[in-house]
């Protein structure tokens, strides 16, 4: 996927990167065309999220305002059942999740 990016990003583009948590375990890591960073002259910034725990207060008032009057909706990938916890934690690793995953216990 970074690769598929990069390849068409227009020039002085901007990457943010954070959460990477399928490259702790992969083999195979992740490398982007070198040569379109350069001659694109674009931007790869990795973040962590507590580099903005000043803002975290009116991020969650904002977002939350968001939420209930529907302007944005969370995208969640749900597995219900404890049994699915291990599958659901592996898969992370793995990226096979899209969004928020979410473990449901009951209905």
């Amino acid at each position: 996927m970074l690769e598929a990016a990069i390849a068409n990003m227009k020039p002085f583009g901007r990457v943010a990167v954070c959460g990477v948590i399928s490259e702790y375990t992969n083999s195979k890591k992740a490398v982007p065309n070198m040569v379109d960073l350069v001659y694109k002259r674009i931007n790869v910034q990795g973040f962590l999220a507590g580099d903005f725990l000043d803002v975290f207060p009116n991020f969650v008032s904002k977002v939350s305002q968001y939420l209930h009057s529907g302007e944005i909706e969370p995208l969640e990938d749900i597995s219900v059942g404890v049994e699915n916890i291990p599958s659901a934690f592996i898969g992370l690793f793995k990226g096979d999740n899209i969004g928020k995953k979410i473990v449901k216990f009951a209905e």
